[in-house]
């Protein structure tokens, strides 16, 4: 919840000058919802995508203070972030609003940005990977193979969000790895291979590139170090693919 119209007009006034001559990495940029529209307007004609940082399953209704699919994608929102740890950890969301909110994406033509993580007490417990085969296996629950390919998975170990502790590349390559190989087994190769990996926790200019190298680890969901356009074009730079 972070910067008005104004501040994200003036936002990528600054950060499409940055990037302008990045054309090998998809880069995404989830304004709050009020300023959806005036991202979508600043980044017409640049490589930059505009993503709504959550949505609701149904087309409309009696839903105060919800946003649909439709709105987003009409506002010029591409893609969606579904099942975001604040989401789940501040607002209540489970597994199963996570499935639908994917499918509501899906069907409205936004590629979502689905998100799984374990919390500081689970990775104590050694429950990481438990968590995340139930996360992965309830939130894509009847898709098909090509749905999932055309998906990105965000591993947010909630541990490290906010609070300047970030998993090591092993320990994202490991969870990365994991969630590569329960894809494989329940949706084929093709489309374990095609679905984008991110890793999101704590990520800045100086460990981005260490930890998009990583063999699983497809790129990153950049929290409060994007808030800054120079910042946040410093951690482009490092996950291209001839920097790592």
């Amino acid at each position: 919840m972070f910067k008005t119209v104004a501040e994200t007009v003036a936002y990528f006034r600054d950060f499409t000058g940055l990037v302008a001559g990045v054309d090998d990495v998809e880069i995404v940029v989830a304004p709050p919802f009020t300023a959806v529209h005036a991202a979508a307007e600043a980044a017409r004609g640049t490589r930059v995508g505009i993503a709504g940082q959550n949505l609701h399953w149904e087309a409309e209704g009696a839903f105060t203070g919800e946003v649909s699919a439709a709105m987003l994608r009409e506002a010029g929102a591409r893609y969606a972030i579904v099942g975001h740890s604040e989401r789940r950890r501040l607002f209540g969301e489970t597994d199963e609003h996570v499935n639908r909110k994917v499918t509501a994406a899906l069907a409205a033509g936004l590629a979502p940005i689905v998100c799984v993580g374990e919390t500081l007490e689970e990775r104590e417990r050694d429950e990481t990977l438990r968590v995340l085969d139930r996360q992965v296996r309830l939130g894509l629950d009847g898709l098909s193979a090509d749905q999932v390919a055309a998906l990105a998975m965000a591993y947010e170990p909630v541990w490290a969000i906010g609070t300047g502790r970030n998993a090591t590349a092993a320990q994202a390559q490991e969870a990365h790895a994991h969630v590569r190989s329960r894809l494989r087994e329940w949706f084929g190769a093709e489309a374990a291979d095609a679905c984008r990996l991110l890793y999101g926790g704590s990520v800045k200019p100086g460990n981005a590139g260490e930890l998009v190298s990583q063999a699983d680890v497809d790129g990153a969901l950049v929290g409060g170090a994007s808030l800054d356009p120079r910042a946040f074009a410093e951690i482009v730079a490092a996950s291209r693919p001839g920097r790592i």
